[in-house]
């Protein structure tokens, strides 16, 4: 079961999205926020798989609220909700720790789906929005801690590369020629030698290091 909560300043969406996730049988809506102070009450309340969050709220904004998801609640993954595709806060939410974004005019079985890549561990970026928006975040920002990729074995490079060309498991499976299971356990390889929070994290590090741009080592 995937527990999901749901934080919009707009009645109409928050009720929207509340109903849509409320629908299937493999999810439960533990809750509601009409801004980010309240978000984080009902995450403490409740400590939710995810929070779909709105950008713009009152008394705390959905980045600020992120940042602190992040840090306090680690369990719980971030969507951020936003109504274009390159909005300037999707930046800086996915540098507060949000697993990923979708917009807010996404068609209702494609949230769901999205939701639950990330719930499973994948992050919610499309391929041609993860090359423009990751390479520009790249440009703009440098990691806090520097990722080491020296540990990482020839086929987790290849993962890495495959991630931040915006592939989804099922993609790399097929391209890498193995199992979706063995793409869920070398993106774990990955994540434990890095030390990286979540594949949004490994992307945006592959970039900063100009790992997307070279070949794997031999």
């Amino acid at each position: 079961m995937r527990r999901v909560v749901v934080a919009d300043d707009q009645p109409v969406v928050r009720q929207g999205l509340a109903t849509i996730f409320g629908v299937p049988a493999d999810f439960e809506v533990v809750g509601t926020a009409a801004d980010g102070l309240e978000l984080l009450d009902v995450i403490s309340a409740t400590r939710p798989d995810i929070a779909v969050v709105d950008v713009r709220m009152p008394r705390l904004d959905g980045i600020a609220a992120t940042r602190q998801i992040a840090r306090d609640y680690p369990q719980t993954r971030v969507i951020v909700l936003t109504t274009y595709d390159l909005d300037e806060y999707v930046y800086e939410a996915l540098h507060a720790g949000a697993s990923g974004f979708m917009l807010k005019d996404t068609p209702a079985e494609r949230l769901v789906e999205g939701v639950r890549l990330v719930a499973d561990g994948s992050m919610l970026l499309g391929p041609t929005v993860t090359r423009r928006l990751v390479a520009d975040f790249a440009r703009r920002e440098t990691a806090h801690v520097p990722v080491q990729f020296d540990a990482l074995t020839r086929r987790e490079i290849q993962v890495v590369r495959a991630l931040a060309s915006g592939l989804s498991n099922a993609e790399i499976a097929a391209e890498l020629t193995i199992s979706e299971e063995t793409v869920k356990s070398h993106v774990s390889e990955v994540l434990r030698k890095t030390g990286c929070r979540d594949r949004v994290q490994v992307v945006i590090a592959a970039y900063e290091a100009g790992l997307n741009q070279v070949a794997p080592p031999a």
